[in-house]
């Protein structure tokens, strides 16, 4: 596993230079740049704006300029915002943890409810739990995220509730520590259902089916015939096997938090990478919209690494030598 694991982190380097080519050369065709909205500040001189293009190898050629972040990238310098007008990796630092507070708490209630709920499908096939359940899941599937975010932001705007917006409240700075933790969960809870609901439709209807599929193994059969008590057979032998499918797709939840999050993060004014890559993109901020794409594509193969390796610990059938 040790060596496999090098492996995938070795492939995973190329991977992701070859993103941010991509990346840089995107942003360098498409028209204009950041130092064009200074020429447009008349209390800008025009030697003060060759200053820095000169600075920052904005004259030099493409190539030239992408080779010029990768060497600063090998020695952890993300590069400077043009826009914030500081060294990118303050930005990232923050907005990261709270992508990251999101995210975790995104994940974790949609697994911890997707996967009972698949399982309650599947015991209680075509019953009306399990009508009730796909009807439900149907309509989560078919409404649009940033539609949901809207009518929950107007209901709760009507009852007073919860907070609208943003991560802290006002007095933040002046609550305790159980009250700061109160006070970021009830910002939590609008972004979260938000970005929950689809996913826990999704995960639930491939879990039922599954499920419906290993309660119909040979197996099943033989450890019913043997006496074995029902929680026993369900749980520990017909749920390790119906959920290894979706540790696969944990790879690409993890990896689609990142962009599923950006127009809630929006919506909801969660001070995130979704909307720092948003407003890095309006700017033309070539560094930050470099670093935010890469943190994107670490998230998307440190997601299916977990994921091949969550698989190989769950089933010892599989193995990567």
């Amino acid at each position: 596993m040790l060596k496999y694991i090098l492996k995938r982190i070795l492939i995973a380097v190329p991977l992701l230079l070859a993103m941010s080519l991509l990346t840089f050369i995107l942003m360098k065709k498409t028209p204009g740049n950041y130092f064009d909205t200074l020429r447009m500040n008349p209390q800008i001189s025009r030697e003060t704006i060759d200053r820095y293009e000169a600075l920052y190898q904005q004259d030099a050629s493409v190539i030239q300029q992408y080779f010029h972040w990768v060497r600063n990238l090998f020695r952890l310098e993300f590069g400077y915002s043009f826009f914030y007008n500081i060294p990118v990796v303050r930005i990232l630092s923050s907005r990261l943890v709270n992508t990251f507070i999101l995210s975790f708490a995104s994940m974790l209630f949609t697994w911890s409810v997707a996967i009972p709920l698949g399982i309650w499908g599947a015991l209680y096939r075509n019953k009306w739990i399990d009508r009730i359940l796909s009807f439900f899941s149907f309509v989560a599937l078919s409404t649009p995220s940033f539609f949901l975010a809207m009518l929950l932001l107007y209901f709760f705007s009507r009852s007073g509730i919860l907070p609208l917006g943003g991560m802290y409240s006002a007095d933040f700075d002046s609550l305790s520590f159980w009250g700061k933790l109160v006070d970021l969960g009830k910002h939590l809870i609008i972004p979260t259902l938000v970005i929950s609901l689809a996913s826990i439709a999704s995960l639930q209807r491939i879990m039922r089916g599954n499920f419906l599929e290993v309660l119909r193994k040979q197996y099943i059969l033989t450890a019913r015939a043997k006496g074995l008590p029902e929680n026993r057979i369900i749980y520990r032998h017909a749920l390790r096997n119906a959920i290894n499918p979706l540790i696969t797709l944990f790879g690409f939840e993890l990896s689609s938090l990142l962009s599923g999050a950006a127009l809630i993060e929006i919506i909801c004014n969660w001070p995130g990478l979704g909307s720092l890559m948003l407003t890095a993109v309006r700017a033309k901020d070539e560094y930050l919209v470099m670093a935010t794409m890469l943190m994107g594509g670490v998230l998307l193969l440190v997601g299916n690494l977990t994921s091949d390796i969550l698989l190989a610990w769950s089933d010892p059938r599989i193995r990567y030598e």
